[in-house]
């Protein structure tokens, strides 16, 4: 066990081979849908054409009549059970009532899927139409039709009872105060209000869900796209009420995630079907389904209202957030029931004093879940076009007032707790330097060059918090086995599992295999998600490494086999890591269009592990948000998604990504291995207000929605006369 030190370094520097990459190239990797069972049936749904109405009956005659169908089941086999990550609130199949276009009412298993479909097609439904709420403010008023009369049976996972809310169409309420907020206000010199609203996304993901159910002996075996497999379990023996101990959950690989697929909507169904027929039984989902029918990121509606000194200094700012959560809460993973970041409003900046509320609200739309930063867009793009608009009522420079306000160190910031990150000053330095801000921008001024403009936008992520735990064994050949839970949703968790074990072992990287386990076969992992696969799973493989080299001693890997040791992590500090754009937009003066001609991007990423796979997420990360800023729209209406397919919902191609510039701050260590944080989550939430900002630059235009789009521009224009 020599030269660890030196090891480490070079190990680390260089850069990555992805341990799956070869099976996915080849198209040796098996995801979900590729999985198959003898005797295996396939699933159908009957789905609601209305977004709120009674069930009236449900006639299965002809759909049992076909030749092929192996079961049909409705809402009176299944109640009372109900899905959610959190708040189990989503009938399996409804019984009552339907609350969305897309509602589940009845499962048909075939022999094929062209029966399963036409089987489902022949169930005759009646419904009795009700009144539809579509928008959350007409949710929140005190006549509104209460959409889940039974909330006070919802099962809440998690520990713990259900937060009070406000009104009984709130999901999760929120509100948060620090300061004197009042005296804040009435020392300011300006005081500003602004509102904004933001579209409901999709996360896009390549591979839509699939899952497969079938049981075997006592018990229930489960192969799914869902990347958090315990979780899961958790999840259907809840709901089934059936022991975890009964349930096996084998999540491998997943064709991407975003956020996205920690819900699952089909095994719990599947397993009753399972159980009817005696077969296995599948489910693939077509992706006008999954935008029709599952967790889309929550359309906002956000009012901020904020007081400065004549300097710009912020004194006080208030906030109020209305999150459209659609017709069910199950997709929320956190105990307030809300998008996880939904209170970080004006995030980034010193705020001596603040009253922030937020809240998800029941509407008769799609229901929403968490999406890649959840909450996040959403608010950086109203803090930081707000920003913006203060600025300029002011006649301060954008970059400027950004630099007095923002957070360092110890600074209190709009949580009303001191700041434990990135020194927010350094960071603005680094992004003026690298972006060439002055001389671009005294460039534009002094050539008078039209419909070209700066813009800038900082953001906020925190380092990902949780528990995990992982086994690591000594081969009878002296090699080492990580044994892990975690998934592979194309983010690079195993490889950079490899890369810490053998780093700290100062052993090569061949010696080191990471192999996933199914959930009755490794400890329990709480999956990807919420920034926590480096910090806290790649602590848990770097703390397995060290209690490995506290047993070896003196001895070499060859010397023991056979050995076995548990790498267990925690990670509750509130750390958080900072970011900043600079992009440069041009604006046609005909058609409105917009064209991102430069970006750059300064992001406080600790120690680097995995640098290919880090530059990847943060260019990922780029792209991701600039499709969500200038055309992603899951647009709505009356009730019914029309953008039902990736023809009509446009996510860019590379022809639409502009030269990117990435600058990283590594000298702060992170509470993750080696110094290092997180990074996934790092880069898309302050895209949209860097366009909208870059956009007014260019055009004297403010857009004040999401996306910003040529349509828009060329409204506001008409509308302001610019």
């Amino acid at each position: 066990m020599t030269g660890v030190a030196e090891a480490t370094t070079s190990i680390l520097r260089e850069p990555e081979y992805r341990i799956e990459g070869r099976d996915k190239v080849t198209g040796a990797a098996r995801f979900a849908a590729d999985i198959v069972r003898p005797g295996m049936l396939h699933a159908a749904y009957v789905t609601s054409p209305f977004p709120h109405a009674r069930v009236v009956s449900v006639d299965l005659t002809r759909a049992r009549a076909m030749p092929g169908v192996r079961a049909v089941l409705t809402g009176a086999e299944t109640k009372p059970q109900r899905l959610g990550r959190r708040l189990q609130d989503w009938p399996l199949l409804a019984w009552d009532r339907v609350l969305f276009i897309g509602d589940r009412v009845a499962v048909v298993a075939a022999d094929t899927v062209e029966i399963a479909a036409a089987a489902a097609a022949a169930v005759d439904v009646e419904y009795e139409e009700l009144p539809a709420i579509l928008d959350p403010e007409a949710a929140l008023a005190p006549e509104a039709p209460v959409l889940h009369p039974d909330a006070a049976g919802y099962a809440y996972l998690g520990g713990g009872t259900r937060p009070t809310v406000p009104h009984p169409n709130v999901q999760g309420h929120g509100i948060r105060e620090h300061g004197d907020v009042d005296a804040g206000f009435a020392a300011s010199h300006r005081v500003y209000e602004h509102t904004f609203t933001v579209a409901r996304t999709h996360q896009s993901y390549l591979e839509p869900r699939a899952s497969l159910v079938w049981l075997e002996g006592d018990r229930i075996r489960v192969v799914t796209t869902n990347k958090a497999p315990f979780a899961l379990r958790q999840h259907l023996s809840v709901s089934l009420g059936i022991p975890e101990s009964r349930i096996v959950v084998d999540a491998g690989h997943i064709g991407g995630d975003f956020g996205g697929k920690g819900l699952s909507i089909d095994e719990f169904v599947l397993y009753h079907l399972a159980r009817v027929t005696g077969r296995p039984v599948r489910a693939v989902t077509r992706y006008a389904d999954e935008l029709q029918a599952t967790n889309t990121r929550h359309a906002a509606r956000i009012i901020l209202r904020t007081g400065v000194d004549p300097d710009g200094r912020i004194l006080a700012h208030t906030s109020r957030v209305i999150f459209d959560g659609g017709a069910y809460a199950a997709g929320k993973p956190v105990a307030t029931l809300m998008p996880g970041d939904a209170m970080l409003t004006l995030a980034g900046y010193r705020v001596p004093a603040a009253r922030v509320e937020a809240m998800a609200v029941y509407t008769n739309q799609v229901p929403a879940g968490h999406s890649r930063a959840p909450g996040q867009p959403q608010n950086a793009f109203a803090a930081e076009s707000h920003m913006d608009l203060i600025a300029r009522d002011l006649g301060i420079d954008a970059f400027a007032l950004r630099e007095r306000n923002v957070v360092r160190p110890g600074d209190v910031d709009v949580t009303g707790q001191p700041w434990h990150g990135t020194d927010g000053a350094a960071l603005l330095a680094k992004l003026r330097s690298a972006s060439r801000y002055d001389d671009r921008t005294a460039n534009i001024r002094s050539v008078g060059a039209k419909g070209i403009g700066v813009g800038i936008a900082l953001g906020v992520r925190h380092v990902g918090r949780g528990r995990a735990s992982m086994v690591l064994r000594v081969t009878a050949s002296g090699h080492v086995e990580l044994h892990t839970g975690v998934s592979d949703q194309g983010g690079g968790a195993h490889t950079v599992f490899q890369r810490i074990v053998a780093s700290e072992l100062g052993v090569p990287l061949e010696q080191v295999a990471v192999i996933r386990g199914t959930t009755d076969a490794v400890p329990n992992d709480p999956g990807v998600g919420g920034s926590r696969v480096t910090p806290v799973q790649g602590s848990a493989a770097l703390a397995a490494a060290r209690a490995l080299k506290k047993r070896l001693g003196d001895r070499e890997l060859e010397e023991v086999g056979a050995l076995e040791v548990i790498g267990e992590a925690a990670q509750e500090t509130h750390e958080a890591s900072m970011y900043a754009y600079a992009l440069v937009a041009e604006v046609d003066p005909d058609t409105c269009k917009v064209r991102i001609r430069q970006a750059t991007l300064v992001a406080d990423v600790g120690t680097v592990i995995n640098p290919v796979a880090l530059r990847g997420q943060l260019e990922g990360g780029f792209v991701f948000g600039l499709g969500q800023a200038v055309m992603e729209d899951l647009r709505v209406e009356d009730g019914r998604v029309v953008t039902a397919n990736l023809g009509d919902y446009k996510i860019p191609t590379i022809a639409d990504v502009p030269p990117l510039t990435v600058e990283l701050l590594t000298e702060d260590p992170g509470p993750g291995p080696f110094g290092a944080k997180s990074a996934g989550e790092l880069a898309n939430p302050a895209v949209g207000a860097a366009v909208a900002n870059a956009v007014h630059a260019a055009c004297g235009v403010r857009v004040m929605s999401l996306p910003v789009t040529a349509e828009k521009i060329w409204r506001e224009s008409r509308r302001s006369g610019s």
